[in-house]
């Protein structure tokens, strides 16, 4: 579909009546502050939003509340995807994002959806400031592991992880095993039992359809890694903590 006709017509038409789009550097400052955990900031800006909130704002709908609520699902993707490169989990980040994006659907006048804005950029921010306070790792390293997590069924090596956070995988191996303070093939083997220790408790799955989905190379190394981290086989976990007793502590 050609859209030359209605972007003019709409250019035109913002040009008569004196309408200007807020500028991308001071937007983007907006979500910079969220990602840097400055709670008070937020409040501050989000108090100035608030007196004219649709300023500098295009229109996304007729309807009043789908425009907001347009408007808003915009802030909060925008929101968790500068909160990611800044440290915070992805999964965290996005999970969040569609809580909220859900809760906005359910809103059915604008003012909420409003409120709600300043709701959301103050717990993402406090959620970064957190993560700023209590965790000394860095970035890459973050980034790192979260990668880790989203391969666990592949063959996971340093040049890969290197590769996809595009630094030298000498720098990566040294600040890894600095920061985390075990190497990045042994953080790959726990995390690969801890989730094989889940999936033996909650899942009927058996050990080969468990050793297979985590990138073990066959039953019998999943087996002989299992034992050798938790003392067990993977049999006898399952017999011992196959209803959930007693296993906070070893999961």
């Amino acid at each position: 579909m050609n859209t030359n006709r209605d972007l003019n017509y709409r250019l035109f038409i913002q040009r008569e009546e004196g309408f200007s789009r807020m500028p991308f550097s001071s937007e983007f400052e907006k979500y910079k502050v969220i990602s840097s955990g400055n709670v008070k900031k937020v409040k501050e800006n989000f108090a100035d939003i608030k007196k004219n909130y649709y300023k500098g704002k295009g229109k996304l709908s007729d309807d009043p509340v789908k425009n907001v609520r347009y408007h808003f699902i915009i802030a909060v993707a925008l929101t968790s995807r500068v909160c990611v490169e800044n440290g915070m989990s992805h999964d965290v980040a996005y999970t969040l994002s569609d809580i909220y994006i859900q809760r906005a659907d359910k809103c059915e006048n604008a003012g909420a959806i409003i409120d709600m804005l300043g709701e959301m950029q103050v717990d993402y921010a406090e959620r970064m400031r957190e993560i700023k306070k209590e965790n000394v790792i860095s970035i890459h390293i973050r980034k790192c592991i979260d990668y880790i997590y989203d391969h666990l069924q592949e063959k996971l090596t340093v040049r890969m992880a290197a590769q996809y956070l595009q630094i030298d995988p000498t720098y990566l191996s040294k600040l890894f095993s600095k920061e985390v303070g075990i190497s990045f093939r042994e953080f790959i083997i726990n995390a690969r039992v801890n989730a094989a220790k889940k999936m033996i408790v909650y899942s009927d799955f058996s050990y080969l359809e468990i050793s297979l989905s985590l990138g073990f190379s066959s039953q019998s190394a999943f087996t002989s890694t299992f034992k050798k981290i938790t003392g067990m086989t993977p049999g006898r976990f399952r017999n011992t903590f196959g209803a959930g007793q007693n296993i906070n502590d070893n999961i």
